[in-house]
């Protein structure tokens, strides 16, 4: 479960970038000279042009904003002004970049969730310390249906069948989000293995780790679809390697 001993991808973190479709409707008024043979119209002979409103595109719906650290350490703080907490490494220690999800907006400050016990926990840190990235997908997972559902602007893309926690390790719930990307060393664990900023809340280590739960792929594809992990969500790796091209670090995953 632990995401310690893994060595990074190569470089798949893929930071969205979001652009708008605008379709313009251009429309043409053909006006027709009279000939001298011509009889011209009477005032009330024709109706007059009609006015043509075109809709203005929805703007895209973000799911929310991620905030990649653009120094080489980054404070995170108990309240905005107020006493440092914690000094964060960028990039963090599986090599990469140091991506965290935005709770809150207070222009020169923003509220972030962290990758940390207790699960939840919040700090807030330096907005000019940060690259913010608008975020169009969502994750929601089910522990007791063992199913992942992906999500883009809110709307439902696709649904996985996984493999979650047993009841002895259970996958703990919560609102969370993907913290880094890795090519695991261990065939175990599948191609691809996100982190989340999830912790096992029965594990307090694992396998030399700290506990921290992830999204990854596995060599045992008949666990699929039940609850049989020490709290890890585990894909068919052909699953995880399409979400591994797919989705950006910060992505929100719900799970419950």
């Amino acid at each position: 479960m632990t995401l310690r001993h893994f060595t990074p991808a190569a470089p798949l973190f893929v930071v969205l970038a979001a652009s708008a479709l605008l379709t313009g409707l251009a429309l043409t008024g053909c006006a027709a000279t009279a000939s001298p043979h011509s009889t011209p119209a009477t005032q009330n002979s024709a109706p007059p042009h009609p006015h043509v409103n075109v809709p203005t595109p929805a703007p895209p719906l973000w799911v929310g904003t991620s905030a990649t650290a653009n120094t080489a350490t980054l404070t995170v703080y108990a309240a905005p002004g107020g006493t440092a907490t914690s000094t964060l490494s960028n990039p963090q220690p599986s090599g990469a970049p140091l991506t965290l999800l935005v709770a809150a907006n207070n222009g020169a400050w923003l509220q972030v969730k962290l990758a940390q016990r207790p699960n939840g926990s919040t700090g807030w840190v330096k907005a000019d310390a940060v690259t913010l990235h608008s975020l169009a997908y969502s994750l929601r997972a089910s522990t007791e249906q063992n199913t992942l559902s992906l999500y883009k602007n809110s709307m439902l893309v696709k649904t996985f069948t996984v493999a979650t926690g047993t009841g002895g390790t259970p996958t703990p719930h919560g609102d969370f989000y993907l913290t880094e990307l890795l090519a695991p060393t261990n065939t175990g664990y599948g191609p691809y293995a996100f982190g989340l900023s999830a912790y096992s809340e029965v594990l307090s280590s694992f396998g030399g780790g700290p506990g921290q739960i992830g999204l990854h792929g596995t060599n045992d594809a008949a666990s699929i679809g039940r609850a049989v992990s020490h709290g890890c969500i585990r894909l068919a790796n052909p699953d995880i390697t399409e979400l591994a091209k797919l989705l950006p670090l910060g992505t929100p995953i719900s799970i419950s």
